[in-house]
């Protein structure tokens, strides 16, 4: 019954972001100035019927093949569709078609709006927890976004191992979606007014890292998180004492990674090059690298920059050849950590 209960809160009770009942399903006004000026260009009807949760616009992405998951009238395709170029394309996929109708009726105006000669997008009908019905090639996606739509989903894991076939090596999924502090009671996952706003369907934090790894996402990274507020008396006794966050995650298809951050004494030099980010790159909440700075990285963060489309914009120092140990403050804390010190104290067996 999920499928249509949300298809039905979707496509027929939401008239518009005004008509939710929660804050979950939206986005902060923290907005770059250049995402401000393409969102400006996004037709009025296609923004009314907007319900992210997160920013799902990545670094560098001129010329990639991007698909969305839960795309809805396609807020965030169009928004994409301009960031790409002309060279880039943008695949929407959704369950709900009057969604889709309010998305497609506007692709022409869209290309207008930024100076195509035709439109780089595409819409399909379908669920993405079935993203092998689609037709879509297999390791063609540089770039997989989602916008608060996971949490709606029938079978996350289904998603995440969907998503992991259709990326390139070294792709990413960068998706923002409401996590909570602890795992949904069965009474209140059935409630379809809590799980349409996105609050009764989102996973425990620490069961989507699971998830996350058995997909093949093997070092998942936050990029942020928020606290939610249920600003409305009625629904927040519902939920009870549960707490929720909005966060946004990247997690990169790269097979070689560890399931811990090691240190093989590598770092890496920013450049400065990625267009709106000459300053600093925000890989996620623990790596802010600042332009022409000898960065110190794990393995882990290596691979990310030198293996994905962000190599361009690194110089890379080391190499793999002489393994150090955990990496110190990033990827946990050695047993070995304070020996010397403890050998000094007397045990007491």
């Amino acid at each position: 019954m999920k499928h249509e209960s949300v298809q039905t809160y979707y496509g027929e009770t939401l008239q518009g972001s005004e008509d939710l009942q929660t804050n979950a399903c939206c986005t902060p006004d923290e907005i770059p100035a250049h995402v401000k000026a393409v969102l400006s260009k996004v037709h009025d009807e296609v923004l009314t019927r907007y319900y992210g949760c997160g920013l799902i616009a990545p670094e560098a992405l001129e010329g990639a093949n991007i698909l969305d998951l839960g795309c809805g009238a396609g807020r965030d395709v169009y928004a994409l569709s301009a960031m790409v170029g002309p060279e880039g394309r943008v695949v929407g996929v959704d369950m709900t078609e009057a969604q889709l109708e309010v998305a497609r009726r506007h692709q022409d105006y869209h290309a207008e709006a930024f100076g195509y000669d035709s439109s780089n997008v595409e819409f399909h009908h379908g669920y993405i927890e079935k993203l092998e019905d689609l037709g879509l090639e297999p390791g063609s996606f540089d770039i997989i976004v989602s916008n608060c739509v996971i949490n709606l989903a029938t079978d996350k894991g289904a998603v995440l191992r969907g998503a992991h076939h259709l990326l390139k090596e070294g792709g990413e999924m960068y998706f923002s979606d409401v996590y909570a502090d602890r795992r949904v009671p069965e009474a209140m996952a059935q409630d379809e007014v809590l799980y349409g706003e996105c609050l009764s369907g989102a996973l425990y934090w620490n069961d989507f890292l699971t998830l996350a790894k058995e997909a093949g996402f093997l070092d998942p990274r936050m990029v942020t998180a928020r606290p939610l507020t249920v600003e409305n008396p009625v629904l927040e006794a519902r939920v009870a004492p549960l707490k929720f966050l909005s966060a946004t995650y990247r997690l990169f298809k790269l097979p070689a990674l560890e399931s811990a951050c090691e240190d093989y004494g590598q770092a890496v030099i920013y450049k400065g090059t990625i267009p709106h980010v000459p300053h600093a790159l925000v890989l996620d909440d623990h790596h802010v690298i600042e332009t022409g700075k000898v960065f110190p990285v794990c393995g882990n963060t290596w691979m990310m920059l030198q293996d994905s489309r962000l190599a361009l914009h690194f110089d890379f120092i080391g190499d793999f050849s002489t393994h150090y140990g955990i990496f110190a403050g990033c990827g946990g804390n050695s047993p070995f950590n304070g020996l010397d010190a403890q050998a000094a104290t007397p045990g007491c067996c």
